[in-house]
């Protein structure tokens, strides 16, 4: 029965990815074809393939003590990302875009991509950082509300870029809107953690990544449209 049950649930899921016209999956629901680890060639140390078409970063799963984000092979410009998450209780993670992989002064994801924000805002410490909240544009703009759900529990993300106008939604309510790189935006990275490093969000192609922070999280129903 069990088998049975499993069987339907990705079928149902591989069905809702069909279902959304123009979309296409970045994570077929059973492998790591598509993905690496910054940096890296491969995709393990900590990221798992669960059932029912679920990506895990495990931190007790790590090899080597070694750990890193998990980033797709290719780039994307003007784009629709949609994804669920699901944070472990008091944990972190994040969703980070137009990451550049290609020079190596830039040592992690971070250092190049903006993140929208994956946490337990009760739970972990940045909950009670402004900007540093569930759903924010990291460090750089405060979510105009906070429509997340529950620790445990799936909550759908997205993020658009067309032609420079940036919109990251949560759970169906548009929570963040700015135009990038513009005089506005240059102020905003000024004003934050970022403003001595040089290349952070000004790269208008790159990968997208999945932020290993040390904390169990899941991730499911990843598509894309360009």
């Amino acid at each position: 029965m069990k088998k049975i049950i499993t069987v339907i649930l990705i079928f149902l899921c591989t069905q809702m990815v069909q279902s959304q016209k123009g979309f296409k999956p970045l994570f077929d629901g059973k492998t790591l074809k598509g993905w690496h680890i910054y940096s890296e060639k491969t995709a393990e140390s900590g990221w798992k393939v669960e059932k029912g078409g679920i990506l895990h970063f495990d931190p007790k799963a790590i090899k080597n003590g070694k750990g890193g984000d998990l980033v797709t092979d290719a780039e994307f410009e003007n784009f629709h990302l949609k994804l669920d998450w699901k944070i472990s209780p008091n944990g972190n993670s994040g969703i980070i875009f137009y990451v550049n992989e290609n020079l190596p002064e830039y040592k992690n994801t971070y250092s190049t991509g903006l993140e929208m924000q994956v946490l337990d805002n009760d739970g972990h410490p940045d909950g009670k950082i402004t900007k540093h909240r569930a759903g924010d544009l990291y460090d750089l703009i405060k979510s105009n509300s906070e429509p997340v759900k529950p620790v445990g529990e799936w909550n759908t993300a997205e993020i658009i870029n067309k032609n420079e106008k940036l919109i990251l939604i949560l759970n169906g309510v548009k929570v963040v809107e700015t135009t990038l790189w513009d005089d506005n935006f240059k102020k905003l990275i000024a004003e934050s953690k970022f403003a001595t490093w040089p290349g952070f969000g000004t790269f208008k192609k790159g990968k997208i990544a999945l932020q290993d922070h040390g904390n169990d999280v899941w991730f499911r129903n990843i598509v894309i449209k360009q």
